[in-house]
């Protein structure tokens, strides 16, 4: 099959299931909200005439009004426009964060499946003493260690949740590797990486990458925990969790501080949830766990 009939049959796959996905009101209304944040995050800089960093004591703690659509804080900085830039950086930390926990957590999990032994169960192992924590402990373990800022607390993340990963991806690997397609392959002399990597792993894929996206919601409170604790991102980059912490000492004297960003965590985390569950349904991933089951 040429390049172009690859791409042709990727896009002739998607269309269904993007149609199956929007098909549902909650997989439709939660895409619409994540999009709208992203575009929001991406086209900050055209959506706002005000800078996130600059201060104006003089317009502090003024309520939401047409000049400022959500108010301002307590440094007089729109609160609209830290939003918009808190959203970029809650979203890329916890995405980053998800997507290297995955490449890991896939890498490992796959390998301790299909070898088995002494590495496999030296994986499960760790794997099962890291699952034993709660994510926030672990977190806010390494960030001590590593110290505060974007750099440790995407650390933290990926390590938080790669048992959970590994342990996904060697589940789904000891259930295809016996399969009639794996023996096939051996018998016409496939070496371990090219079965690994050309058949075992993109079988594997689907249900670690849902779990990855109901995972990203997750990461987003976990993002914003640390960043309430002042251990996220560094002033003065905005962050919805910093916000938030900003925000809880004024909760009476000026609510909008806190209620606004802490309504973006919660709607952002719900709506990848409901897309998480559209997306589950269109690709039948509870059918097919049964099945095997």
């Amino acid at each position: 099959m040429s390049v172009v009939e690859t791409k042709t049959a990727g896009k002739a796959r998607s269309l269904p299931l993007l149609r199956a996905i929007f098909r549902r009101p909650s997989g439709a209304l939660a895409a619409s909200w994540l999009i709208l944040v992203v575009l929001g995050a991406i086209f900050a800089p055209l959506l706002t005439p005000y800078a996130y960093d600059i201060q104006s004591l003089k317009e502090a703690f003024q309520p939401p009004s047409a000049s400022h659509l959500l108010g301002t804080d307590e440094f007089g900085r729109d609160l609209l426009t830290r939003m918009l830039y808190g959203a970029r950086t809650s979203l890329s930390v916890s995405s980053i964060s998800i997507l290297i926990s995955v490449a890991a957590g896939l890498t490992l999990g796959a390998a301790a499946g299909y070898f088995g032994g002494l590495f496999d169960r030296a994986v499960t192992t760790v794997a099962d003493l890291t699952w034993s924590f709660p994510e926030i402990l672990i977190a806010l373990i390494l960030v001590a260690i590593i110290g505060p800022g974007i750099a440790g607390t995407m650390a933290a993340i990926a390590v938080a949740y790669l048992a959970q990963f590994a342990r996904l991806a060697r589940a789904q690997i000891m259930t295809l590797k016996g399969e009639t397609f794996i023996e096939a392959a051996r018998s016409l002399g496939a070496g371990h990486s090219h079965i690994l990597f050309r058949h075992l792993i993109p079988n594997a894929l689907a249900p670690v990458l849902v779990s990855a996206m109901l995972a990203t919601g997750d990461a987003i409170i976990l993002e914003a925990t640390l960043g309430f604790f002042g251990l996220g991102a560094q002033p003065p980059t905005p962050s919805w969790g910093a916000m938030m912490s900003s925000g809880s000492a004024l909760l009476f004297k000026a609510p909008w501080i806190i209620i606004f960003p802490g309504l973006a965590v919660a709607i952002t985390v719900v709506a990848i949830n409901l897309f998480g569950d559209a997306l589950i349904a269109a690709l039948d991933i509870r059918d097919r766990v049964r099945k095997d089951a």
